[in-house]
């Protein structure tokens, strides 16, 4: 049998850091996306917070017509999209552990 290992050399440990502790960007020589930056995500979060409050309050003064007796309780929708969300996790980690492959699966032989 041949030892020798063929194809790129394989990284095991931490992920390596480019430039000085504490830096947060893009290796040299790449592009800068928008999300890079702290302020940025941070800014998205805050956005996205901020429409969740807006959605939930106008719940409260918005007459939805359902088909349902269960559509019209308070929150409703948030909590069918949490739990279809979560529901969704739980399947995939399952899915994960049919589907998972070793690291050296498209090594050649």
């Amino acid at each position: 049998m041949n030892d020798q290992h063929h194809g790129p050399p394989q990284h095991h440990g931490p992920p390596q850091h480019h430039g000085p502790p504490g830096h947060r960007g893009p290796p040299p020589g790449e592009r800068k996306h928008f999300f890079d930056s702290r302020r940025n995500a941070d800014l998205f979060f805050r956005a996205f917070y901020v429409l969740c409050a807006v959605v939930f309050v106008a719940e409260l003064f918005i007459d939805r017509h359902t088909e349902h007796p269960w559509e019209g309780l308070f929150g409703f929708y948030g909590l069918w999209g949490f739990a279809s969300f979560w529901f969704l996790v739980l399947v995939a980690k399952q899915m994960r552990k049919a589907l998972i492959r070793s690291e050296d699966y498209y090594d050649v032989d």
